[in-house]
């Protein structure tokens, strides 16, 4: 038997019949083409933006230039790379920061974190689109890029050079080198935490989770795309 979802997400967005590619395995729509197509090209940025910079952060990394053409290249194309992630991930921004805002589930999760690490969702609340880790990334890479972003352009001084002083300069660096070593390491914790939680890899490549991990890591989320209170039938046989 194969089973069919016809349901909208939070955004009230209609979305396409979704057809279970495993007999009775209920397949939920969790996020749209452009949504993970902005999602990965803000992560390709990224990357190119951590890989450039720590290769001219210290000179056991210098080898990392000849990735992008050689120092002067990697000097020229860095700062480049900086504004199209800006761009990419206001675009990100926007789509989710309204699903990414704190609520009272949160401050319970959180309570609750011992039971996170240990699998034990049976004890946690019942939780909307995002957890309270999931928002604390998304906030924290908002925080960070942006500062990332302001001193960059104070240290860009092929354009800005003029604008600031010597001193000002000095602490956009440090200010900037700081914000890109914790947002390198959230972007770990992003990506493992992906690779931990058994499921969620397939969201962000096929853009759909199988009912049952939405009913065990975001009930309440699988409850408004159900538009009911009984989600019994939406688990898949396995609970997969």
């Amino acid at each position: 038997m194969t089973i069919h979802a016809d349901i909208r997400d939070s955004d009230e967005n209609p979305i396409r019949e979704v057809k279970a590619e495993t007999p009775e395995i209920l397949y939920v729509r969790r996020y749209n083409g452009v949504q993970r197509v902005n999602h990965w090209i803000t992560a390709i940025l990224f990357t190119l933006l951590a890989l450039s910079g720590l290769a001219m952060f210290t000179p056991f990394l210098f080898f990392l230039t000849g990735l992008f053409g050689g120092g002067q290249a990697t000097r020229v194309i860095h700062p480049w790379f900086g504004v199209a992630l800006m761009i990419s991930f206001s675009l990100l921004f926007l789509r989710f920061w309204r699903l990414n805002l704190p609520n009272r589930d949160d401050v319970e999760w959180s309570k609750k974190i011992g039971d996170v690490l240990t699998n034990r969702e049976d004890r946690l609340p019942e939780l909307g689109k995002y957890n309270a880790g999931q928002k604390t990334v998304f906030w924290g890479q908002t925080v960070l890029i942006a500062i990332m972003f302001v001193t960059g352009l104070v240290i860009w001084d092929q354009y800005f050079y003029a604008y600031t002083v010597i001193e000002t300069k000095r602490w956009a660096v440090l200010a900037h080198s700081l914000a890109a070593v914790l947002a390198i390491a959230l972007i770990f914790i992003h990506v493992y935490a992906g690779i931990w939680v058994r499921g969620t890899g397939r969201a962000m490549m096929r853009g759909t989770v199988t009912g049952g991990w939405a009913y065990r890591h975001h009930r309440k989320w699988l409850r408004q795309l159900a538009g009911t209170k009984d989600t019994g039938g939406t688990t898949d046989k396995h609970g997969a």
